[in-house]
């Protein structure tokens, strides 16, 4: 998050209103609701571990044990388990 010197980016009477409640303090002004992304959405790790996680499910759904899936995608059996027995 980079910050921006409000004196520059904001109109002078909204500056003043603002320095009513605060001043020379950094304050975080959040973005609005309707323009988060989901985790992972930027950098392609939600679609990196769906594809993962479909490729493990297959793999079990043909005959790979968990323990081979566990050693071959380096993760905990427990989480191997999770993984192919949820929907």
């Amino acid at each position: 998050m980079a910050y921006k010197k409000a004196s520059v980016i904001l109109p002078k009477e909204l500056l003043l209103e603002i320095q009513k409640y605060v001043q020379g303090e950094t304050i975080y002004i959040p973005k609005i609701e309707n323009t988060y992304l989901e985790w992972g959405a930027r950098s392609g790790t939600k679609k990196y571990i769906e594809d993962r996680n479909n490729s493990i499910k297959e793999a079990f759904t043909n005959g790979v044990s968990i323990e081979q899936l566990s050693m071959e995608y380096h993760l905990a059996v427990e989480t191997i388990k999770k993984i192919v027995y949820t929907k």
